[in-house]
């Protein structure tokens, strides 16, 4: 038995959580790896988790905890006997206070800017990634292939079902989610959205733009004339920013931070769901997570999106000009998708509605075929690691 350290945090409320909780789940059983996640798992971690699922994995999660308990508090010349993934992000830098005998940087980043990448990433033996064009940056930069394996889904959870019948049927709901930022774009979801509500009184806005740091998110504006702000309790002031930003507050639905377990039944109320984001390092849970529940979506054809969308399974939004840049983040290769094209896509799907469902279906089905599914991409994940790391 092999032990297998998934170098960061899991849970049910953002990206880095989500891939560690199915990659725990679905090895937690497994004969030859036994996963240990880099930090001691906590009932408020597997929050929504259902009662038959939480009980499979339990066990696995307190061998994992009591090994991270045997090893203090990290000794970085000791090097463990174990195949190690540590999670890096657009600095290229991990925090990890252990070294094992494999060692794994698993790099998802939206930076362009990859100055002293090579020299960061030389402790890797093997380097992992989630889109072609981050792999294509790093080896740019690097001269190393970093091998890319493409997030999941799971569909037995995001699957298609019919609507509660609890909203308003005579409402037409355009959902974005993905924490605020520059990236994601959602100042262009409420430009849009504020253009093809004034035809439409009958369209809502749905968002699910929280995360566990809304202090990294309070001052964007983007293109919009006031930033988001703090509110009460420490959430971040979505009705306050999309209204000081001409949206009628009648028009939107702030759903707030809920688990990710719980999206499946917001989902199935929604017509399409609206994502076009400057850059995406890897393929968009949000809209995997549509795609699964069989609703068309629009999103912005660029980055990492390049990976999923085709006019087959999606409504893309091709008129992708150049990103200003902001910060210190390099920006070359993101895109800025033009207003019109949005609100042109969102007038399709409103006047054609059996269309843009039938694209949905086909949606999920591309999902299936092509392997985004969490089972598939851990079966996919335990083979590269067999074959290249035991």
């Amino acid at each position: 038995m092999r032990d297998l350290i998934l170098n960061w945090q899991l849970g049910v409320n953002f990206g880095w959580g989500i891939l560690g909780l199915n990659l725990f789940a679905h090895l937690a059983h497994d004969d030859e790896l036994r996963p240990i996640m880099g930090v001691p798992i906590t009932q408020d971690q597997l929050a929504g988790v259902d009662p038959l699922r939480h009980s499979r994995i339990w066990g696995a999660a307190q061998v994992s905890n009591s090994y991270l308990a045997s090893l203090g508090g990290g000794d970085p010349t000791r090097k463990l006997d174990a195949i190690q993934v540590d999670c890096l992000g657009n600095n290229f830098t991990d925090a990890s206070r252990y070294r094992s005998g494999v060692m794994i940087g698993r790099i998802i980043f939206e930076t362009s800017a990859l100055n002293g990448a090579a020299a960061l990433l030389e402790k890797y033996d093997l380097l992992l990634t989630g889109s072609t064009w981050n792999a294509e940056m790093l080896k740019a930069a690097t001269g190393r292939t970093a091998h890319v394996i493409h997030e999941g889904v799971d569909v037995s959870m995001f699957c298609p079902a019919p609507r509660s019948g609890w909203l308003d049927p005579e409402r037409f709901y355009v959902f974005s989610g993905g924490k605020i930022e520059y990236r994601k774009g959602q100042d262009l979801v409420i430009l849009a959205f504020e253009r093809f509500a004034a035809r439409h009184p009958d369209a809502t806005l749905v968002t699910a733009w929280h995360s566990p740091w809304p202090q990294y998110s309070v001052g964007f504006g983007g293109r919009l004339e006031s930033p988001i702000r703090m509110g009460p309790r420490g959430m971040l002031d979505v009705m306050r920013w999309v209204t000081e930003n001409g949206l009628d507050p009648g028009q939107v639905i702030d759903i707030g931070q809920i688990a990710n377990v719980l999206m499946p039944g917001v989902l199935r109320e929604i017509h399409v769901v609206l994502q076009p984001s400057r850059a995406e390092a890897c393929t968009s849970l949000p809209v995997k997570e549509a795609m699964a529940c069989g609703i068309p979506v629009i999103a912005a054809r660029n980055t990492g999106m390049l990976d999923i969308l085709t006019d087959e399974n999606s409504f893309p939004l091709r008129r992708q000009s150049r990103v200003i840049p902001i910060n210190d983040l390099g920006t070359e290769g993101w895109g800025e998708s033009d207003i019109e094209e949005i609100v042109a896509m969102l007038e399709f799907t409103y006047q054609n509605r059996a269309a843009a469902a039938a694209t949905g279906v086909r949606a999920r089905q591309y999902l299936i075929d092509n392997g985004r599914t969490w089972q598939q991409h851990t079966a996919t994940f335990r083979q590269w690691l067999m074959e290249n790391a035991a």
